[in-house]
């Protein structure tokens, strides 16, 4: 082991091992804890070396599965390794893999679609069952055994503590730098035992620096030189201009009728190219010191805290492309004392949320003329990737502002629909709705009054009668006027697009 080995601790030292050892520790039908976080800081050489061992043995007739809980999303090295060889029986609680997809919408694996916040108090009471082992990234190990995070904490905290076992891959592809940048917090309890968490604003720091693990439950180290795979963010088109700008100009007017104040609230985005094209328009504007608290740091969040704009950004994750990948190691002096990365359940925690007064913006699938808002499910049956921390924020957000362009594939689908073919966010949870066409202010408004505004601002014009014409019809149908529906006609979209390809008429 040379000196500059990032395991600086004697009793680990002697549990180096390579990953296709650390892999044959695992046994057939064990609940994984992986690490990992928008394809941050997974373990990317055991989940590999794994599938491996499970396609030779499925090649001799047999079967070996495995259930794997995560933070969030992967990467192909993880998600994409194992679905591909049919490694998986369960996964929960998020991912975005195309093979995984499949296999989900085929059946042909078991998917738990959790809000992010809960996932750890569901492991904590038991409620999901024993976890048999742990495998987490990490930029180093401490002398005394801690760990150094990577770029990713997750729920990395509650799976050390929740496994029976834990394997480490330290990967010296993860800037050494990183130590210091977070806060994991170890006052969490369940019920009767909460106590408030004593985070004022999204700058405080309230945890340590260092993940706690009992050496004794390590069975195994691999040493890793692996980058976190992300792919590139698109340059902003015309359609996710025209989001930004309708939310830049909403932000100007609350802000004149007394409703923010000029630094705003604590922002949180989702990832995606739209809410990176609203975060350079921020950038752009008249803003400065703002704040956020969320749970990915993209590459839009980057630039905003070069340019002081951003003052400091709380989250549990990096998302970056590989630009900005470059562009955080090359100027992490810069950004050392500006970003805290935090466990999940505190970097989404509803009364967290609800107490700051977060500005949430996420994107969606589709919403229907009443406000509800379907993130997950492709025509109401084929998931997607998974509701996230949308839900998190969403409901607990002082704005809960969801984006979309107005219509996708072409044309030939409409974002905006008489009803949503699957709920995830409620029409009790969403205040905003933006597409390219505009921004509907839900607030304050009755149901059918909420229909004028999203139709009138929202829907594409080459859908915008058809929809006047079925709220219209609706309303006249005399079948009840709060929430005036059609039930015959109300997911025939859906249908026209399963059947024709298109929804138009």
């Amino acid at each position: 082991m040379s000196d500059t080995s990032r395991i600086q601790c004697p009793a680990l030292r002697q549990r180096v091992m390579s990953a296709e050892d650390a892999a044959a520790l695992i046994p057939n039908g064990a609940t994984v804890g992986m690490s990992g976080f928008t394809g941050a800081g997974y373990p990317k050489a055991i989940p590999q070396a794994l599938a491996r061992r499970i396609e030779g043995i499925n090649q001799n007739g047999g079967r070996f599965r495995i259930n794997v809980w995560t933070g969030a999303s992967t990467a192909p090295e993880l998600d994409g390794a194992l679905a591909e060889v049919d490694g998986i029986e369960m996964r929960l609680p998020f991912q975005t893999d195309p093979i995984c997809r499949n296999r989900i919408n085929n059946g042909e694996m078991d998917y738990v679609d959790y809000h992010l916040s809960e996932v750890s108090q569901y492991a904590w009471s038991g409620f999901l069952g024993k976890m048999d082992l742990a495998i987490i990234e990490v930029a180093g190990i401490r002398e005394d055994g801690s760990l150094i995070p990577s770029s990713s904490i997750g729920n990395n905290k509650t799976w050390i503590e929740q496994a029976d076992k834990v394997i480490l891959e330290v990967n010296s592809q993860q800037n050494i730098k990183l130590e210091g940048m977070h806060d994991i917090y170890y006052g969490t309890a369940l019920p009767p035992n909460r106590k408030p968490i004593q985070l004022t604003q999204p700058a405080d720091r309230i945890g340590d620096q260092y993940l706690r693990c009992p050496i004794e439950k390590v069975i195994a180290v691999v040493e890793t030189n692996a980058a976190d795979r992300n792919t590139p963010f698109k340059e902003p088109d015309d359609v996710s201009r025209r989001i930004a700008q309708h939310i830049l100009d909403f932000f100007d007017r609350e802000i004149a009728a007394g409703r923010l104040p000029k630094d705003l609230l604590p922002i949180q985005s989702g990832v995606g190219n739209i809410p990176n094209a609203v975060l350079e328009g921020l950038d752009s504007g008249p803003y400065k010191n703002l704040t956020a608290f969320t749970e990915v740091i993209q590459d839009g969040m980057l630039k905003m805290l070069r340019s002081d704009t951003l003052a400091v950004a709380s989250s549990t994750a990096f998302s970056l492309s590989p630009a900005g990948i470059k562009e955080f190691d090359d100027n992490i002096d810069i950004y050392r004392d500006k970003i805290i990365l935090r466990q999940q359940d505190i970097s989404n925690h509803p009364e967290l949320i609800r107490r700051l007064g977060i500005i949430a913006m996420n994107g969606l699938i589709e919403a229907d003329i009443y406000g509800n808002v379907n993130s997950t499910h492709i025509m109401g049956t084929r998931m997607m990737n998974g509701i996230g921390g949308s839900g998190d924020f969403a409901r607990n957000a002082y704005l809960s502002i969801f984006v979309t362009p107005s219509v996708a594939k072409d044309g030939a689908i409409s974002s905006i629909v008489p009803m949503v073919s699957h709920v995830d966010h409620t029409e009790h949870d969403v205040k905003i709705i933006v597409t390219e066409q505009g921004l509907a202010d839900l607030r304050g408004l009755s149901p059918r009054k909420r229909a004028h505004a999203i139709i009138n601002n929202c829907a594409h014009p080459d859908y915008r009668a058809e929809l006047t014409s079925y709220f219209e019809r609706a309303c006249a149908s005399g079948r009840g006027m709060h929430t005036p529906h059609l039930l015959g006609e109300a997911l025939s979209w859906h249908q026209k697009y399963e059947e024709t390809g298109s929804m138009k008429a």
